[in-house]
């Protein structure tokens, strides 16, 4: 799996859980008008970061906040390369 099909599947997968509903997830796609509320990002973060062992939020020297999804997806792809 690519790191962008793994945020998606995590996405995916915790929204069911959860009982959201998801709009389709575009790279232009605010996070905040995705339906997933903080406790549910908290999940997916921590999800990524056992699937993909890294957790980029850690990683960076300044606090880096995504704003869209795709955002999102490029701070896993550059920290798992």
């Amino acid at each position: 799996m690519t790191v962008r099909s793994t945020v998606e599947a995590t996405i995916v997968e915790v929204a069911r859980e959860h009982d959201k509903a998801l709009p389709p997830l575009t790279d232009d796609l605010p996070l905040i008008d995705s339906g997933l509320d903080s406790l549910c990002l908290a999940v997916i973060v921590a999800r990524l970061e056992d699937g993909l062992g890294v957790d980029p939020f850690s990683m960076a020297d300044e606090a880096v906040l995504p704003v869209t999804f795709g955002e999102f997806v490029k701070l896993y792809e550059d920290a798992a390369h």
